[in-house]
């Protein structure tokens, strides 16, 4: 069982030289946030999640939750973790720094989230969520509830949860029955939540709860939820917790992974709340925490994918089998050639993904920070356009090259004792909450495509054409990135020409191709930044800087662009195919 390290010097290639750090570090809001200092957090992060998250991780496999006394208890070293992690300001880094927090940019939060990410997942969620509830309060609370509530959280002294999910009302939150029932100036909130992701702990003094309900007037359907602060605590006017509210958690899952994390059933008993933002406009509020937590969960799939990859690389250094022509004696199975096509399957898309989530990452800080209008709408639209990219392409990318991890170890991967296996159970998770990649896929095609006739998507091609010619330049050396790549913007462009054609005459169709075209943007996506990656090295190489680091982002770019992009032209024909297959068995037929 291998330790994590962080790759500090990974992570500040592609935050540098591919993330648009520069760009943002020239807004004024973020101007603190040069490369020096952004270098020195992330030295300081690694030492946290390798010293002190990392080792906590097969403890909270281990040993999981449970309830007692109205009150879930997790692992004491999870505790001892995140006082930690409390004291060194770290909740608070890329919050508003009107409640407390150190004001940097997003993208730098996102480096920082993936090393906690790949160090303990499960514990991971709980400072993720807390981020979320806060920028949700932020947006649409009222001055009172943003003073009362929002310096605990941002320190990280309370945390926060996202309840949306009922028995009845899966993804359909259109079915949603909690009730809130005005009283003065509060709410009595009464309904049962489930799913709720560190609904309960005993790690913090209060939980803040963001609790979609319906008010009595309120419309059926989605449109008539409203978004409601309910605390585990009552706060007093002096900003201590005070008496128990009425919420509890009723039980935890048991689940195939993330053990470590509180998985709730959350009861809501005439429970006093407080009303966020305008009443029966809750869904859109809270979807100002959901597309927070739709790119962090992608980053899910780049971090606990770096974890499998470091394990399986550093087992394939040492151990010991079989001989290779022209090795004397036996040799480690790094030497392998099937081996190391796993290794570089594992390296080369790790490192597309994470480019592409902190490019995102990035576009973010543009649209909230940018002067100009126009720049500000540009970015939006690109962030609106990639979050499904990067939520449902990374986790379902994750969940291959942990599955590769494990085969990597062979036989020793399909038994605890090496701990791979918890990597690939914990990743199982990211396709599934915050929204399944189908959802992704559907949201992808139907509001980032469809809705606005592929207009996002001219300018994203636009940008990729560019690389291309960038690309030109360089002549034969990066010569199959740029076929690969041209290629791949000639799939998808027929690939939504094909859509545009086929929905209105086949309702299904949409919904038969969503996810293919989905996994065919990510996988051209990630091919773009692996060029953009290859420029950028062969650059630095030509200045006679690192030589070897450099070196190696060629050749790995290479690798993704002549060993992954090839599959989007399965893509392409499965989308061609349209619907009418996927819809022809008649139910009994099944």
């Amino acid at each position: 069982m291998s330790e994590y390290h962080a790759p500090v010097k990974e992570m500040l290639f592609a935050l540098r030289d591919l993330g648009n750090l520069a760009a943002v570090n020239r807004l004024p809001v973020f101007a603190d946030a040069t490369p020096d200092l952004v270098e020195a957090v992330l030295e300081e992060a690694a030492q946290l999640a390798t010293e002190v998250i990392a080792p906590t991780n097969v403890i909270g496999d281990t040993q999981g939750s449970r309830v007692e006394n109205d009150e879930v208890v997790v692992p004491g070293e999870f505790k001892a973790a995140y006082d930690q992690f409390v004291e060194s300001g770290w909740c608070g880094i890329a919050q508003s720094e009107d409640y407390g927090g150190q004001g940097l940019p997003y993208l730098v939060g996102l480096a920082t989230q993936e090393m906690w990410k790949s160090a303990n997942m499960a514990w991971s969620l709980c400072p993720l969520l807390t981020t979320g509830a806060a920028h949700a309060i932020e947006s649409h609370g009222d001055q009172a509830l943003r003073e009362k509530y929002l310096p605990n959280m941002i320190s990280g002294k309370w945390t926060g949860t996202m309840n949306l999910t009922e028995p009845q009302a899966g993804s359909d939150l259109a079915a949603v029955r909690s009730q809130a029932v005005p009283e003065g100036d509060h709410y009595r909130v009464t309904g049962q939540k489930i799913f709720i992701t560190w609904g309960d702990h005993n790690m913090t003094e209060n939980v803040i709860h963001l609790v979609l309900a319906r008010l009595p007037d309120a419309p059926e359907g989605s449109r008539g939820l409203s978004l409601f602060l309910v605390p585990k605590y009552l706060v007093n006017d002096d900003g201590l917790a005070a008496e128990r509210n009425g919420v509890k958690p009723v039980s935890v899952e048991h689940k195939l992974g993330i053990h470590g994390s509180p998985t709730c059933v959350m009861a809501f008993d005439d429970a006093i709340g407080y009303i966020v933002g305008k009443p029966h406009h809750g869904l859109a509020h809270m979807f100002t925490m959901m597309n927070h937590a739709r790119l962090g969960v992608g980053l899910e799939g780049v971090s606990i994918s770096e974890r499998a990859y470091q394990q399986a690389r550093e087992y394939a250094i040492e151990r010991i089998q079989g001989q290779m022509p022209g090795v004397k004696g036996r040799v480690s199975i790094i030497h392998h050639p099937d081996v190391r096509r796993m290794l570089m399957t594992m390296k080369c898309q790790i490192e597309a993904m994470r480019a592409v989530v902190y490019m995102t990452g990035a576009a973010l800080d543009l649209a909230h920070g940018a002067e100009d209008e126009a720049e500000r709408q540009k970015y939006q639209a690109r962030v609106d356009l990639l979050t499904p990219v990067v939520k449902g392409w990374a986790t379902e990318t994750g969940q291959n090259l942990t599955s590769l991890a494990l085969q990597v170890h062979g036989g020793m991967g399909y038994v605890e004792e090496t701990g791979v296996a918890q990597h690939f159970r914990d990743a199982r998770i990211t396709t599934i909450y915050e929204g399944t990649t189908g959802i992704q896929a559907g949201d992808f095609v139907g509001r980032k495509l469809l809705r606005d006739g592929g207009q996002s998507l001219q300018v994203f091609l636009a940008d990729v054409q560019e690389t291309c010619v960038e690309l030109e330049r360089h002549g034969d050396s990066l010569a199959t990135i740029r076929s690969a790549l041209l290629d791949g913007c000639t799939a998808l462009v027929a690939s939504a020409e094909t859509l545009m054609a086929q929905f209105q005459k086949d309702p299904a169709m949409p919904g038969a191709i969503s996810f293919n075209l989905l996994m065919l943007m990510g996988v051209l996506t990630g091919g773009w930044q692996m060029a953009r990656s290859a420029i950028v090295a062969s650059d630095l190489i030509a200045e006679g800087r690192d030589k070897e680091f450099h070196e190696a982002k060629v050749i790995t770019a290479r690798f993704y662009a002549e060993h992954i992009m090839p599959g989007i032209g399965a893509y392409k024909k499965a989308i061609e195919s349209g619907g009418e297959l996927v819809m022809a068995l008649k139910e009994d037929q099944f």
